[in-house]
């Protein structure tokens, strides 16, 4: 157990830098303007296994690229500038979102599971390459970054090392972390600054790794990621075994009726959700299955087809191998006909030097 003199500087640390400035954007502000596109809802809750399948198109990476192995997905910082992320290109209106993952090693490398709402509202989980004791928690709201107080280290062993798996359960009255199914922190609607500061719009599911030890970060952002990142040591690779997300809202789309930022500004359009019809649509079929769900008839059919197809394919081979062989003949022919003539002149010309019939210069040597 770590002794509260350094949970204190961790925490002192955390209050110093925006730590995961990598994951959190916004391409439209809905408290700027009124012409943000509608959030699109997931409407129902989903697991996605790493190890048997890549990223459908229920994410979009928007950073980097991402690789599949039996660790599950693999989130690598290779290179300076590396920041492997995917995001969902749905929104939760309330929910839980629960990670398997390994976080990445190396100096200065976070790892990030990140919920994010149009109005740059907030939650997080983050995990620092160098830090093999402790995991943090935070939270913003509205982008609010007048102050970062708000970080949270719980005590976690070799996260660089195993899996462990890490929820985050968000309502309307309070957002609750979890590590490994155990409760680690609750923050309530009132003592988010009054309700201020507690994320309560829409959010989207943020998975990324990045380096917030670059020496062109500020000397805040380094101090808390644990020192300058050395890109020579790596590759630095965050593992995802498995996310299950779960929407609490049903619906197809959220909208923002104001500019207020609340919950209860928030529009429920009703429906089923688009990314729910295609996350529950049967896979594609195998040839086999394809072919096991035919009629008898067109079975036959098929075969018939496949039959005739067979027949014309020999005949062709046939045809040319006998076009071959003819134009083989013939050019055998000519051959032999080249080499006869080449032998009578050759011949010709040998009794023509017996005979002494060639002229012989005058000239003496």
């Amino acid at each position: 157990m770590s002794s509260p003199i350094f949970l204190s500087a961790l925490s002192l640390l955390a209050a110093l830098t925006a730590p995961v400035a990598a994951q959190t954007f916004t391409s439209c502000n809905p408290l700027n303007t009124t012409n943000c596109p509608i959030n699109t809802a997931l409407g129902t809750n989903h697991t996605y296994d790493f190890t048997t399948s890549t990223a459908d198109k229920t994410w979009e990476t928007t950073a980097g690229v991402i690789n599949y192995g039996t660790s599950g997905a693999e989130f690598t910082i290779n290179l300076r500038g590396d920041a492997p992320t995917i995001q969902s290109t749905y929104y939760l209106f309330f929910g839980e979102v629960e990670v398997w993952m390994k976080a990445a090693t190396g100096q200065g490398v976070v790892s990030s599971i990140v919920l994010e709402s149009d109005d740059l509202d907030e939650v997080d989980w983050e995990l620092i390459g160098g830090n093999a004791t402790h995991a943090q928690s935070n939270y913003f709201g509205k982008g609010n970054t007048t102050s970062y107080d708000r970080a949270i280290w719980h005590p976690i062993n070799t996260p660089q090392e195993v899996f462990h798996n890490y929820t985050t359960r968000w309502t309307k009255e309070q957002i609750e972390w979890f590590i490994d199914g155990a409760s680690v922190r609750v923050l309530k609607y009132d003592d988010a600054n009054g309700g201020k500061n507690f994320p309560q719009t829409p959010m989207n599911v943020r998975l990324g790794v990045w380096a917030a030890g670059d020496k062109a970060n500020d000397n805040y952002t380094i101090e808390w990621a644990g020192g300058q990142t050395d890109y020579d040591k790596g590759p630095y690779t965050m593992y995802v075994r498995s996310t299950r997300v779960t929407d609490f809202s049903t619906g197809s789309e959220y909208s923002y009726g104001d500019q207020t930022g609340s919950w209860e500004s928030i529009k429920i359009k009703a429906g089923n959700s688009t990314v729910e019809k295609e996350l529950n649509a049967p896979p594609p079929m195998t040839a086999a299955q394809r072919w096991n769900k035919l009629s008898p008839g067109a079975k036959i059919g098929v075969g018939s087809a496949v039959g005739v197809s067979a027949v014309a394919l020999v005949l062709l081979a046939a045809f040319y191998c006998v076009r071959q062989r003819k134009a083989g003949r013939k050019e055998k022919a000519m051959a032999d006909a080249d080499w006869e003539r080449e032998a009578r002149e050759m011949t010709a010309y040998r009794q023509q030097m017996a005979k002494g019939g060639f002229a012989v210069s005058s000239r003496e040597v």
